[in-house]
């Protein structure tokens, strides 16, 4: 007879421990960033290489990637082409410094979406003080698809304006 409950309250249990975080793509995408700019350039991973870019984000993010792929930014050094944007979408840059002081936090939920905004320190090894203080901000859209959280846009917020990934790629893949 205890073994029943006993067996449900694993099975609860393990079922708990197994469901995602609905912050698990943003904070991998943020992990990865960081390792990024504090590595060199041949250690970079791509937060939109195939396996991140099918198992973080959303389809829609990832047919519009792919539109947008179709006219890459720049050639690799092995003539294969590269991705469309150049620079990391994450930080907004190609240059920087070591991330300091990155905080991940939930928004609101609205229409199946939460907002998850994050903030760092990108330039603090910079020596000009207004810009080594300076912390920037993202902003993630995670919705649930396929039973897991998934980013459907990146935002980022610069002098009170927020952009969109997904707008950047339409306009890529329009070749604008």
């Amino acid at each position: 007879m205890r073994t029943l409950p006993l067996a449900l309250a694993l099975s609860l249990f393990s079922t708990v421990s197994l469901a995602a975080d609905i912050a698990d793509p943003v904070k991998e995408v943020m992990k990865i960033t960081e390792d990024n700019w504090n590595s060199n350039d041949s250690d970079w991973k791509f937060i939109l290489d195939p396996d991140p870019l099918a198992r973080l984000f959303s389809k829609r993010f990832q047919t519009v990637y792919a539109d947008a792929a179709k006219h890459p930014a720049y050639e690799t050094e092995n003539n294969q082409p590269g991705d469309p944007f150049g620079y990391d979408i994450v930080t907004a840059s190609q240059d920087g410094c070591p991330l300091q002081d990155v905080t991940i936090a939930p928004g609101a939920s609205a229409n199946g979406k939460t907002d998850f905004k994050v903030t760092f320190k990108q330039w603090t090894c910079i020596d000009d003080a207004d810009l080594k203080d300076s912390v920037s901000e993202v902003h993630f859209d995670v919705i649930e698809e396929g039973g897991k959280p998934v980013i459907d846009d990146i935002h980022r917020v610069a002098d009170g304006e927020s952009d969109s990934v997904i707008e950047e790629m339409q306009s890529i893949a329009k070749g604008e």
